[in-house]
Formats: structure tokens, C-alpha cells, sequence
């Protein structure tokens, strides 16, 4: 440990590098839970890509393990330490290098917070679409590594769909550049989205070119409530059925909106057992959200609220945001999934769930975007009883199980990392596993970035 602690420190300046165990073990992993996390020999926090490249080129000297990190707002595991690693820590790169309203692009470096970025394109006119829930906290860079969607993924997609170029420092030092600066380009593979959900595993990210658009009007939300999850699911449906473009598509389950109004007061119907939020940002909002309104009074909503003014619409949209956090008031812990199924499924998907926490005697509640068929559910339990807990990581897995039956994906945004190393495997096969292991031999054949995630 000496030897690499007195290695990085020739190419570091002092405030970089950590070295003190209590201060280490605060960077030793992100949030999720039932995830093992291991001590690092060191935590560098860099502040250029010479710093990463040093950093890399003496991990590979010592053969060294590096875990790079964001914000630590994940919820896989992808961001955990192992035991004498190098935690490296992009935070300290957080300059936007770049906004051009002509080329639509942004230039940023990994360390920069998505709602910063997002603030500073709409001061050009420009709107970055990725808006995770922990937005105000996650980082662009953990945003690339885990493929981060958010609720306006609906009509905007997510964060693979924006990232045009990227500057990667390799395992050995080296530096890559990926894709491009202009609207189109097919020039060879397509590393640039190689990258995009890797999870740190193939490269660190120094830079980033991302799309932006045009600002869309302001976007106007209504909220339906209905007598049961199948019901709204049912309204997912025929609002995508009929061409339907929302911004946002969100439902509550009854016990995620119980959550919020005892955290936070919001006054949201507890006597419902499924919220709809719809949102539109086009020319005519109100007429579309008359249409929207339409189908769910079709397909059994017992009430249809539209928001008379913006002030309304974001007190709904934060409502939605705070729903993970409010879940994670409900009891000691939480496992927050993040199973993707077709739009079709997700009334199956959402009474699947609710048999599971019935089988499991667990409080499991349900927040999702729905117009894209990704659920969250959230599982309930007490950390210091044994057998909730056990319990709890069943029923987890048990949810995971019902996505690949119903033709999903074990994480549509929340990535693997170790949580779900095991699943992960089992929706690729081993054909895919094996494939995917020669991408990660061609790019770290000593594996030495991030070790014991994905697979």
C-alpha cells in the first residue's frame, strides 16, 4: 500500500488523494442495499484527464484494482469499493466545457450534476432531456454508466440517446476518443454506446458530447385516479395506442402515494389504488390533456384532475420525485427494483407484484414510468429482523423472475452492477455472457476496472 500511495502521489496534487481509513470508508459505496462493499487502499479525486491517466497507468504498474465513481446516487452496487482498490472519483470534474445552440451540443466533463447541466442549457434556449430523480444530486458521468433514464423518457428517451462522443481514459492509461460532434456519423463500431451502461468496466469517461434540443413549451399535467392498478395500466395503453406523445406518464401505487402525503403533506387521494400522472409540452397542452383525460374516464378512472397552471403541474411532478424517498421512509430499509416490461404487460407486471408481496407478507409499493413500462417497486422491510429480511431479498428476486417471464429486463435504467450480477446472466444466456466478457477482455484484459460487477 505504501508503494502506491507514494506511486500516485508523483503525479497528484495533495488535496487529490485520500489516504485517511474514516474518510475512505465514506466513498466505499453507493445506495443500494444487500450489496457488499469492500475498504480501498486510497480515493483520488482528480481534477484533469492527466491526473486519470496517471492514476490508471499506476494501477496497472501495481495491478491495482480502480473503482470509478460519481455521485454514489446508484442503486446496483456499481459504484461499491472492493477491498484495496483505488476509488476514483470524478466529482472534482465537473465543468461544462461547452453549450453551442448552433451544433446543439454540450461539452462536459464527468463530475458535472445533470440538473446544473440541464439549467445552464435552458439559459440558451436548449433543453438536455435525462432528468433522473436524483437529478439535483447524480452526476453525468454516473448517468452514462448506467444508461440513467427519468420520467420524460416517455417521449424524450434516455441518456444513451444523447451521448454523441465521449474522451475515455483505458485501463492502461491510454486515451480514447469515441463518435462525434455532428448530427450524423456511422463511421466504424460504435463505441461510443459500448460505453453507455458499462459501469465503469471498460473505460473511465473524461468528456462528454451531448445532445441537446430545442425548449419545449412549458408542460401542463393532469392527475386520474383509479380503482386498481390494472385499470391505469389499461389507460397506458390505449393513450399509447392512440398516438399519444405525454412528456411524462408516471403512476402511484396506493402505498407509494401514502408515503409522500406522510412525508410530505402533499394532500394526494390515499383513497385511490392507482395515480396517473400525465404531462404534455406541446403548442396545445389542455386540448391534449383533454384527450389523455378522455381515454382514462374510458378506461375506469374514478376522477380526472387537470392542473389549471404550471405552479400545479410541478407540484404533481414533485410528488413523483419524492416517491422513492417517501418509500424509504415506510421502514428501516428499502430494495428499490427496476424491472422494464412492454407497455402491453404492465397491468401483469403490477398485479404480479402485489401477489409477491401478499406471498411474502412484505409492504411492496410501486412507483414506475409507465409510458414506458418501467417499474420500480420497492420493497418494505426491517433491516434488523432476520427473516423480513430474507423475505424482502425473495420477493426481490421473485419480481425480477416475473419481468423476464412477461418478456422484460431485470433494469431498464438502474443498471447491475452486483445486485443483479446473477440475473443479468440469466437474461443474457451464455452466448451473451460470453460475448460480452471478450468485449470486456478487448478493453481491460487484466481486469482491473471495477471487478465483480456486471459479471
Amino acid at each position: 500500500m505504501t508503494d502506491l500511495l507514494e506511486r500516485l502521489r508523483t503525479g497528484l496534487p495533495a488535496e487529490a488523494l485520500i489516504s485517511d481509513p474514516d474518510v475512505m470508508a465514506s466513498y466505499a459505496r453507493d445506495t443500494a442495499g444487500f450489496c457488499d462493499a469492500g475498504a480501498p487502499a486510497a480515493v483520488v479525486l482528480p481534477r484533469t484527464t492527466e491526473q486519470v491517466q496517471h492514476v490508471m497507468r499506476t494501477a496497472t504498474a501495481l495491478r491495482t484494482p480502480v473503482v470509478p465513481q460519481g455521485a454514489r446516487t446508484g442503486l446496483s452496487g456499481a459504484a461499491n469499493a472492493t477491498d484495496g482498490c483505488i476509488v476514483l472519483s470524478l466529482t472534482k470534474m465537473d465543468r461544462i466545457l461547452e453549450i453551442s445552440p448552433v451544433d446543439r451540443i454540450a461539452v462536459v466533463e464527468p463530475g458535472v450534476i445533470n440538473a446544473v447541466l440541464s439549467r445552464a442549457a435552458a439559459d440558451q434556449g436548449l433543453y438536455y432531456p435525462p432528468d433522473p430523480s436524483s437529478w439535483e444530486m447524480c452526476t453525468i458521468g454516473g448517468n452514462i454508466g448506467t444508461a440513467a433514464g427519468g420520467l420524460c423518457c416517455v417521449k424524450y428517451g434516455v441518456t444513451a440517446e444523447y451521448v454523441l462522443g465521449l474522451e475515455v481514459v483505458l485501463a492502461d492509461g491510454r486515451l480514447l476518443t469515441t463518435g462525434r460532434r455532428t448530427a450524423k456519423g456511422v463511421a466504424g463500431y460504435d463505441l461510443t454506446r459500448l460505453f453507455v451502461g458499462s459501469e465503469g468496466s471498460l473505460g473511465v469517461v473524461v468528456k462528454a458530447v451531448l445532445a441537446l434540443k430545442p425548449a419545449p413549451p412549458r408542460q401542463l399535467a393532469l392527475a386520474a385516479e383509479f380503482p386498481s392498478a390494472a385499470a391505469a395500466c389499461d389507460a397506458v395503453c390505449r393513450i399509447m395506442e392512440r398516438g399519444h406523445t405525454p412528456s411524462l406518464l408516471e403512476l402511484m401505487d396506493r402505498t407509494t402515494i401514502r408515503a409522500v402525503n406522510a412525508m410530505a403533506h402533499m394532500g394526494l387521494p390515499e383513497t385511490t389504488e392507482a395515480l396517473l400522472l400525465a404531462a404534455f409540452d406541446t403548442a396545445d397542452p389542455a386540448a391534449d390533456l383533454a384527450a389523455v383525460g378522455e381515454l382514462c374516464a374510458a378506461a375506469g378512472a374514478t376522477e380526472v384532475v387537470p392542473a389549471e397552471d404550471e405552479a400545479e403541474s410541478e407540484l404533481l411532478l414533485q410528488a413523483r420525485r419524492l416517491s422513492l424517498t417517501a418509500l424509504e421512509t415506510v421502514k428501516s430499509a428499502t430494495m428499490i427494483d427496476d424491472v422494464c416490461v412492454p407497455r402491453s404487460r404492465l397491468g401483469a407486471m403490477l398485479d404480479g407484484t402485489a401477489a409477491i408481496a401478499g406471498k411474502y407478507d412484505l409492504t411492496i409499493g410501486v412507483c414506475a414510468h409507465a409510458g414506458d413500462g418501467n417499474t420500480h417497486p420497492v420493497v418494505c422491510f426491517d433491516h434488523d429482523d432476520p427473516d423480513e429480511s430474507r423475505r424482502a431479498r425473495e420477493s426481490f428476486d421473485e419480481i425480477m423472475a416475473l419481468g423476464l417471464e412477461l418478456g422484460g429486463t431485470i433494469t431498464g435504467e438502474h443498471g447491475v452492477g452486483v445486485l443483479k450480477k446473477e440475473w443479468l446472466a440469466r437474461e443474457l444466456g451464455p452466448v451473451g455472457v460470453e460475448m460480452q466478457r471478450g468485449v470486456k477482455q478487448a478493453f481491460d484484459p487484466l481486469g482491473l476496472l471495477n471487478p465483480g460487477k456486471l459479471f
